[in-house]
Order: structure tokens, then sequence, then C-alpha cells
């Protein structure tokens, strides 16, 4: 049996992306922002500039509705009801998140994602949690920055990067991630490595 369906054009905007409300919400009811403003984050060159706060919301934003390089964060730019969500006046063009995400150098991760996951881990209750260690070989073409020819058993000869992982499996969380030249041996700066995530954690007992 056919139905008649009332279908007609509307003014609103509207996105295919809305329930990203709750991840939202969820970033608000962990203080989220709060917490990364306290992380000494690198400062645009001018007054002109995306504030860096909206740089991150936007890169968490387009993630989540399937970016998989700068390019296609303009998915958020051009939706004009998601930017709405997100409480700007305009989305950034993805120039505007490669010119930021260019000030982080080594040491402005080690100290920002040092900040970030004492804090994470610190909200838990930490009871005897397991942490494990891996690596693994990923293959690069071109002449990516770090790739260098070391171990790689899928394509010899090939400039590879040797990462780095940790990972707390209780809390399904990445611990800690180094990215090192595919010429690295697996147990280089392992115990640095370890003590990272951890810097100024507290530990918390249930009960």
């Amino acid at each position: 049996m056919m139905r008649d369906y009332n279908i007609k054009f509307v003014n609103k905007e509207i996105t295919p992306f809305g329930g990203l409300s709750l991840f939202l919400k969820m970033l608000e009811k962990c203080h989220f922002e709060e917490q990364l403003e306290r992380c000494d984050l690198p400062v645009q060159g001018s007054d002109r500039g995306y504030k860096p706060m909206q740089l991150i919301q936007g890169l968490f934003a387009g993630v989540w509705c399937g970016a998989s390089c700068f390019g296609h964060l303009d998915v958020v730019r051009y939706d004009a009801a998601l930017c709405k969500l997100l409480g700007w006046e305009r989305g950034a063009d993805h120039r505007a998140y490669q010119r930021y995400f260019n000030k982080f150098s080594q040491a402005t991760n080690q100290r920002v994602f040092s900040e970030l996951f004492s804090w994470f881990f610190s909200e838990l209750i930490f009871d005897n949690y397991t942490l494990d260690f891996d690596s693994t070989v990923m293959v690069r073409e071109g002449n990516q920055e770090g790739a260098a020819k070391g171990y790689n058993p899928k394509r010899p000869g090939r400039l590879s990067h040797h990462p780095l992982l940790a990972f707390v499996s209780d809390v399904r969380m990445i611990a800690n991630y180094w990215l090192r030249p595919g010429n690295t041996s697996a147990s280089t700066n392992c115990l640095a490595f370890s003590k990272t995530p951890f810097l100024g954690c507290k530990e918390r007992k249930s009960g």
C-alpha cells in the first residue's frame, strides 16, 4: 500500500552528523577544554588566526565524521549546521589546520600529551592496571620525514617508521605512542618511553 509523504523544502540548515552532539557533551562533561588550556598549547602568530581550541575541536569533529587527512577536514567547514553545533561563526579551511599543527614539534608533543595522559589516568580508579608494549613497522612511500631503511619484513629495503606503542587494555586506552625511524631497534628508549605517560599521575584506589 502506497503512503503519501509530505515533501517540502525548508530554509533551515541540516546535517547528517547531528549525533556528534553526544561526543561534544562527553568532552564538556569531562572538562576537556579546561584541561587542554592548561597544556601550554602553541599560540597563533596573528590575532586574526583561529583559536587553538577551535582547531582542536574541528580536528576531533572531522575525524568523527570520517576524515583521514587534512583535506577531509573541510567537511566540517562546509557544514553550517555542524559549525553552529560547535558554536562557531565559521569553520576553518584545512590549510589553517596544517599551519597550526606544524607548530607542534617533538618537544611540544611530549609536553602537551604528557599533561593530557597524566590528567586522563589520574581521573581513573587506578589499581593494578597492566601496561602492554609493542612495536610495529610502517612502510613509507616517498621521502617522509624520519623514515629510514631498517627491519622491514613486508617490503625489505623500503623506507619505514618503527613506532613504539603502549596500551592499557583494561580501559582500552593508548597510553603512549612514539614515531621512530625505521632503523631503530625494538627496545630503543623503551625505559624513557614507559615513564612518559604517567608523569605526574596520582594513584587512586577504590573504596
